[in-house]
């Protein structure tokens, strides 16, 4: 199976805190899309002969662009390659851009997942993180989407300037009441060169610290998951039969391809497996689309090694212990890496596969490091 991901790049403003490709112009909307469908055209051996297992649009702002631009696009991919029965159609969207006509002719041209960037359903929190849509906007929107697609998913951020403990519940209780099939919860991360890192490096604008942001990803497990979510990654919860394929299979190692500026694509063989990127600018792609490549690489079998273990540890299906013992450079000291993480109550072992706990997701990268140089 293969997954496939479009980079739609447009958007209304850059949120303060968002560090994504995209640029804040339309005028090359009609250049992008013909871009867009020259780099597809050119792809097609790389789809021939395969059965695709959902799509995903992301961005940028997808929820921008008229709909017929991507109805074009679909028709296209449906003639290069094999859609499974099943497939999910994965978008983003914010919810200022949704109106119930607009939904409906997303779900009647193949949509069958929405994604919501609600962020909040604090007019605060709204407002600190330079979101466009109102709180009512954002519980309307949702409730409307929850009839008309197969799978509704809301993003919820923790960790804002200003943010109390009490915001954070409020969030957590509104997007119970909602009840969409997915919910992703995300720890505000300062990324460099965003008007909020400037913010924040200045001093004009403080957030709650590390500590406190790992308080409220704990009480997100709390209120979730008794309400039958499942945490199946770090960031994202689900109910059953409901997690987004695209990104599960991003981070289970299985092939996918990007399509559009910034897109990633990971690709292998029975000898080799690649990794590359189309450049992070508008222009460029446009002038020589899916020609211009920020990098390409081919992974070693270290590479392959630490990127098993970091993303399986992401995932509830964990890691083989057999297969790390194999790999790693620690010796007999593995077992005592891994009993030192049970201890703290970060890792439970089970039927020789290796499990984070909902504490120790707040650890992952770090107990994955460690389990890989020690």
């Amino acid at each position: 199976m293969l997954s496939l991901y479009v980079h739609i790049p447009f958007c209304r403003s850059r949120c303060n805190y968002c560090d994504f490709f995209l640029v804040t112009r339309l005028d090359h909307l009609d250049a992008y899309f013909k871009a867009l469908s020259l780099e597809t055209a050119l792809r097609s051996g790389e789809l021939k002969g395969r059965t695709v297992n959902a799509i995903h649009f992301g961005g940028g702002t997808p929820s921008l662009v008229p709909l017929h631009y991507l109805v074009a696009w679909l028709e296209q991919i449906s003639a290069l390659c094999t859609f499974a029965d099943d497939i999910e159609i994965a978008f983003e969207a914010n919810p200022e851009d949704l109106e119930d006509r607009v939904m409906k002719d997303m779900r009647a041209a193949g949509i069958t997942r929405m994604s919501l960037g609600v962020q909040s359903f604090v007019p605060e929190k709204l407002a600190s993180l330079g979101r466009r849509h109102t709180s009512s906007q954002a519980a309307d929107v949702t409730s409307a989407a929850s009839g008309i697609f197969n799978s509704v998913s809301v993003d919820l951020i923790c960790g804002v300037p200003g943010e109390t403990a009490a915001m954070w519940v409020s969030d957590l209780h509104a997007a119970l009441e909602l009840l969409p099939q997915h919910i992703s919860v995300y720890m505000l991360s300062l990324e460099p060169k965003t008007l909020l890192h400037r913010n924040v490096s200045t001093g004009l604008v403080t957030v709650p610290d590390e500590g406190v942001q790992a308080s409220m990803y704990e009480l997100a497990l709390a209120k979730l998951e008794p309400q039958g979510y499942l945490h199946y990654e770090v960031s994202n919860f689900c109910l059953p039969g409901h997690h987004s394929r695209y990104n599960l299979a991003s981070w289970k190692r299985e092939e996918y391809l990007g399509f559009g500026p910034s897109a990633h694509s990971f690709l292998r063989s029975s000898a080799e497996e690649i990794r590359f990127a189309n450049v992070s600018s508008l222009l460029r792609y446009i002038a020589k689309p899916g020609k211009v490549l920020a990098f390409r690489e081919k992974l070693s079998d270290e590479e392959r090694f630490t990127e098993q273990v970091f993303l399986s540890l992401r995932i509830n299906s964990g890691l083989d212990v057999e297969f790390l013992r194999k790999e790693n450079k620690l010796g007999h000291r593995l077992s005592q890496t891994i009993d030192r993480f049970a201890g703290k109550g970060w890792v439970r072992l089970h039927d020789g596969r290796l499990y984070l706990t909902g504490k120790g997701f707040l650890f992952a990268d770090l107990i994955a490091g460690e389990l890989i140089f020690g």
